[in-house]
């Protein structure tokens, strides 16, 4: 069974775990002849990683991504491209005193049920170092779909806590600040609310969004295979999500269908509540989606549990850990949009490659 494995044509396959020498990935029906590098990736996974700024865990991995396969001459073969990254920066003796407890809101207990062993360290399989390779898998498919489809990617914090930050949204300013926050005015109020935060001891939620601009009009099937639920189940895969949105999403409840229908125009949609899909396939406007993220329960605060034998214990969780894991989240959110459509596309090209483009063509 590939419960490893993401994806229709444009497969990925994750492997490794927090605390092991290596974390890595092979990604298949990637085509050829398309150039990338190694820099070009961990330049993807600089953005998600750890120790970038005082708001995230300090765990500093080097995040040197080695191409171990698939490429020749710096371009893609057309055949599966392995990547490998070691894990440079892993403290396993922060989760000694864990080893027999079950840490409350985490997966210990679950996965010693279902597999009768856990890997203590970190989580092991769960834990959120095996982002990194989606991020770097979604590197390909960034660079892929900016070049041959002109379609743009964009992710940013939307809130933290009880604090919005997209109000006042300006694209520019989402790389320049630790958070990706798009309201360069509201940069401060986060750097207080997190000094706070870190000081309690305590963790918090938040809202990230993402949009796909320049994604073309067809994408998706109407039934097993819709656009939007290989998007909700690519977000729900990603550590911590407790919640997707596609377009309006849930604020659809307390709409009228006289409001919410996004009626048309020759010379455009007048909305889009539906976030780029209908019956399951791309209407050609940006593909939007919302993902939220619980707070870690990775706490130096103590809590209740119970240790292997059963027994009430009280729980401490030292090590390095996010305060707001949806801080570092931005770029996997970004990666897995962005491998979805590229799978998305590749299966419309092999099933409706031949379709001549109908009219009218809305713009989008």
């Amino acid at each position: 069974m590939p419960l490893n494995s993401f994806g229709h044509i444009l497969t990925l396959t994750t492997f490794g775990e927090s605390h092991g020498p290596a974390i890595g990935c092979v990604i298949d029906g990637f085509p050829p002849g398309f150039e990338i590098t190694a820099e070009e990736i961990r330049a993807e996974l600089m953005r998600r990683a750890t120790g970038q700024s005082r708001w995230t865990s300090q765990r500093k991995e080097a995040e040197d991504v080695q191409i171990l396969s698939g490429m020749f001459e710096g371009k893609t073969t057309g055949t599966p491209i392995a990547l490998l990254i070691h894990n440079t920066d892993a403290r396993s003796k922060d989760y000694t005193k864990i080893a027999e407890q079950f840490r409350p809101g985490h997966a210990d207990y679950t996965y010693h049920h279902k597999y009768g062993i856990r890997d203590y360290r970190g989580g092991g399989r769960s834990s959120a170092r095996e982002t990194a390779m989606r991020v770097a898998a979604g590197a390909l498919a960034r660079k892929f779909l900016k070049q041959r489809l002109g379609v743009e990617i964009t992710g940013w914090l939307a809130q933290l806590g009880e604090l919005s930050c997209d109000e006042n949204f300006d694209s520019s300013v989402i790389d320049s600040n630790p958070f990706f926050c798009p309201d360069a005015d509201r940069v401060a109020d986060l750097e207080e609310y997190m000094k706070a935060l870190w000081k309690s001891g305590d963790s918090v939620g938040a809202l990230v969004r993402a949009r796909a601009t320049g994604v073309p009009v067809g994408l998706g099937s109407p039934v097993y295979a819709k656009l939007d639920g290989d998007l909700a189940a690519a977000m729900m895969s990603i550590n911590a999500t407790k919640g997707v949105e596609i377009g309006a999403g849930f604020k659809s409840v307390a709409h009228k269908g006289t409001e919410h229908r996004d009626e048309i125009t020759p010379d455009g949609f007048l909305s889009n509540h539906a976030g780029g899909v209908l019956g399951g396939i791309s209407t050609g406007q940006p593909v939007e989606v919302s993902v939220v993220f619980k707070p870690t329960s990775s706490l130096r605060l103590p809590g209740r549990t119970v240790d292997t034998n059963g027994e009430p214990v009280e729980i401490i969780t030292t090590g390095r850990h996010d305060p707001c894991v949806g801080i570092r989240a931005i770029p996997i959110v970004e990666a897995m949009l962005a491998l979805v459509i590229m799978d998305h596309w590749l299966l419309h090209r092999a099933q409706c490659g031949d379709v001549e483009a109908q009219e009218p063509r809305i713009p989008g």
